[in-house]
């Protein structure tokens, strides 16, 4: 299974933790990070997460993170005129531009599921068909996890 994992969702561990439901989403994310490493699902990475992190303010998350992409399939989902094309698609529905690109970049590499924590891209995102979007939360469940 593909997985396409944004940013919401890699930063999520590092996040206050003092909520219940960061608490919950942090937990849900460990849980697929898991899965990733023992080769049950196969991560997607774009550039669009690279240069994201790239931007983090916290060392910390940004260097943990960074070591995401040594588990990612290759080869990683490059700027391409499909991809741009489909992020236009999504920002005329609302998305804004970074997520548009992640959401593209998910679409693109063939995923099976786009996974976030931000709850007003998935609300955006309810009749995009393309893709499945989850919160990681909802994600384990659906798989049982």
């Amino acid at each position: 299974m593909l997985i396409y994992l944004d940013n919401c969702c890699f930063n999520r561990p590092f996040d206050d933790q003092s909520q219940l439901i960061i608490h919950l989403e942090a937990r849900a994310v460990l849980g697929i990070q898991e899965k990733i490493v023992t080769g049950e699902y196969f991560l997607v990475w774009s550039y669009m997460i690279t240069f994201e992190n790239s931007n983090n303010p916290r060392e910390m998350p940004r260097k943990e993170i960074a070591k995401w992409v040594e588990f990612a399939r290759k080869p990683i989902i490059q700027e391409s005129h499909a991809l741009l094309q489909e992020a236009r698609y999504l920002m005329q529905q609302g998305v804004d531009l970074k997520d548009s690109i992640h959401v593209a970049s998910a679409f693109i590499g063939e995923c099976d599921y786009f996974i976030t924590t931000d709850k007003k891209l998935l609300n955006k995102l309810v009749g995009y068909k393309k893709i499945n979007t989850r919160n990681p939360i909802s994600f384990i469940e659906e798989m049982g996890i």
